[in-house]
């Protein structure tokens, strides 16, 4: 009797764990997205009435127009807000970095830009960070990072 009880405690406990860790109640009618998410989307982007919701293994993401501009919205699994992307204009990456992007990146056109605006807890990330994706026919892409008062790194390799 005393192992069933334990049994059915410890049952009970990761029961309410993974209910927890999973944001809690799952509303269906927002494909899937956490009730914690749709709430907290709702006080951040209270004037967007039409965001298209998808979710992946780590994160809950909204597509929507916020004046005018398309913009996601990201949240991690259990409903932390994390940031915001949207494309923007080359022109606003500073001209040092354009200079060496002229320079090492020979050949390579800019694809699109896009900004990251980490909006999460954790103090140690970068506010604002920019993606530059650059391509060389149809066979090599690059994206760069930038974020302001740092130098122009490297990111990842494509193709």
């Amino acid at each position: 009797m005393k192992k069933l009880f334990i049994t059915a405690a410890i049952a009970t406990m990761f029961s309410v764990t993974a209910f927890a860790a999973d944001g809690g109640k799952k509303n269906t009618s927002e494909a899937g997205i956490s009730t914690t998410v749709l709430n907290s989307f709702a006080a951040n982007f209270s004037e967007v009435k039409d965001a298209v919701w998808t979710v992946s293994s780590t994160t809950q993401k909204a597509t929507f127009l916020l004046n005018g501009v398309k913009t996601n919205a990201y949240y991690d699994l259990s409903g932390e807000y994390i940031g915001t992307t949207n494309d923007v204009d080359y022109a606003i990456i500073p001209f040092e970095a354009k200079e060496t992007i002229a320079k090492k990146y020979d050949g390579y056109t800019v694809s699109e830009v896009i900004k990251f605006k980490y909006e999460g807890q954790k103090s140690d990330v970068t506010p604002v960070v920019y993606f530059i994706d650059l391509k060389k026919g149809e066979t090599s892409e690059v994206v760069l990072r930038i974020a302001p008062g740092e130098s122009l790194a490297f990111y990842k390799q494509v193709k």
